[in-house]
């Protein structure tokens, strides 16, 4: 994976957004979904290599200052009077942001109960749209205005770099209570990020509604 942008924000940040400085598990796990996704499996991060030197650029973003809601989307359905103004509230914020990034992604299959299907026929399956070059939706970056391209993995070594990142979201779950973030400690070590099977939930994180509600 490789574009000429990316972002992967840090949850600290609350209104200015900072990337991490490589790749999260969750948004590579976004980018194999856009290649190919079946309700039969998930996928299962290991590892992302870095395999161009971390570089830093700053760019500034009109956003909007409010989030949407499912009650907003449901009454907007209902009539077709209610529209959102972004004019009234747009709100100008700074970005600090990767740039000329390359990510190389090791990953599993997990299949889920109901699969009839061996893994090794839905791992060919996403081979060949890589080779083809085939996707669901464009994959992104952290942000859909940052595309990524894709193709097989190259032998390019990992960059020689090692950083402690700290803490990092390792997966979200949605369940009837809502969405439950799960993390983890992470560090590259000579360009490559370890991702371990299971995140955990840190105290204060629980589940969390749809609509930013907790």
């Amino acid at each position: 994976m490789e574009g000429p942008y990316a972002c992967f924000t840090r949850p600290e940040f609350k209104t200015e957004r900072l990337s991490y400085p490589v790749m999260t598990p969750s948004a590579a796990r976004g980018l194999l979904e856009a290649i190919f996704w079946k309700s039969e499996f998930d996928y299962r991060i290991e590892q992302i290599d870095v395999l161009k030197p971390i570089r830093w650029t700053s760019i500034r973003r009109n956003e909007v200052s409010s989030m949407l809601t499912m009650n907003w989307i449901r009454e907007a359905m209902a009539d077709i009077s209610v529209r959102f103004d972004a004019e009234t509230d747009r709100d100008q914020r700074n970005m600090v942001c990767l740039r000329d990034v390359a990510y190389r992604i090791h990953a599993q299959v997990d299949l889920r109960p109901h699969a009839t299907d061996p893994e090794a026929k839905y791992r060919d399956q996403f081979r060949r749209r890589v080779t083809r070059g085939a996707c669901f939706s464009q994959p992104f970056l952290g942000v859909r205005e940052f595309s990524a391209s894709f193709g097989p993995p190259t032998a390019r070594p990992p960059i020689p770099h090692s950083e402690v990142l700290g803490v990092m979201l390792h997966t979200i779950e949605y369940g009837e209570a809502g969405e439950t973030y799960r993390w983890f400690m992470a560090e590259i070590q000579n360009g490559v990020l370890v991702v371990p099977p299971q995140g955990a939930e840190l105290p204060g994180s629980g589940a969390v509604r749809v609509g930013g509600r907790r």
